[in-house]
């Protein structure tokens, strides 16, 4: 079983726990390994990142738990780089390169949050839902080149609010396209795709990105995975982890350890 969780959120951007609470919490589960991930500075999402006065802190305060933890449970230090960022990363022990803007028209759209922001989305792009889900798809797929990340990040996330189907239909021809169209085009980097379960935590979804359409068709082209739980708070570490592996394995697939996927 997979005892370790690279996408976690602390109160350093997004994420409603200390890094020191997450940590006690994930060593209490016996996590034999923690990746921290916050989100990295952007200029268009003010709310949610690190402050650009705040990183140092950040590193600085990872390596004071990995210290304290060391030899009991490992402790990286990452940053979950968003597409539209120019911040430097390095430093970092890795990066996730996620997508969840949308520009249009001039308009910054933040597609992870409310459905008002995909339907002002589906209007710039004159009535056409499918043409939106185009455009993030072609945006993800060049999510490796503009982050150099180690890790792709909920390749799906257009989706998060369409659990009920009723923005667009997943099944469509367009829709499958773009997503495929994209995810080839990211397979050719042969870094991981997270088997995120944020939104089954977040009660958005009843699986996890991707949708297990998209994550049978990367296992069919022998896709790297590894698993994330995208926790804002340190009681969603891990979460849903067993059926996500029992997942991964019956359609054929493995998921990576850090020790496989990690650079450092």
């Amino acid at each position: 079983m997979i005892s370790e969780d690279f996408h976690v959120h602390s109160v350093f951007s997004d994420g409603q726990d200390t890094l020191r609470a997450i940590a006690s919490a994930a060593y209490a589960r016996g996590m034999t390994a923690l990746g921290f991930s916050d989100h990295g500075y952007a200029p268009y999402d003010t709310d949610c990142c690190i402050r650009r006065d705040r990183i140092a802190a950040y590193r600085e305060a990872v390596s004071a738990l990995r210290e304290e933890y060391r030899g009991r449970m490992a402790i990286y230090c990452g940053i979950e780089q968003e597409y539209g960022s120019d911040e430097p990363t390095a430093g970092f022990d890795y990066v996730i390169g996620s997508a969840h803007y949308l520009f249009l028209d001039g308009e910054c759209l933040n597609v992870d949050w409310k459905r008002e922001t995909l339907l002002r989305a589906r209007e710039l792009m004159g009535g056409d839902i499918y043409a939106v889900c185009e455009a993030y798809y072609c945006m993800a797929s060049d999510v490796v080149e503009k982050t150099k990340c180690d890790v792709i990040g909920h390749f799906d996330l257009i989706a998060k609010l369409n659990g009920d189907g009723s923005l667009f239909d997943e099944n469509h021809p367009r829709y499958v396209a773009a997503w495929q169209e994209a995810a080839e085009r990211l397979l050719a980097y042969h870094i991981p795709f997270e088997v995120n379960t944020g939104a089954i935590a977040r009660g958005h979804r009843t699986e996890a990105y991707p949708a297990p359409p998209i994550l049978r068709w990367l296992i069919e082209r022998d896709a790297k995975l590894i698993l994330s739980s995208d926790a804002h708070k340190k009681e969603n570490l891990m979460f849903d982890f067993s059926r996500q592996e029992d997942m991964v394995r019956a359609l054929g697939g493995r998921l990576l350890t850090h020790t496989e996927w990690l650079k450092h």
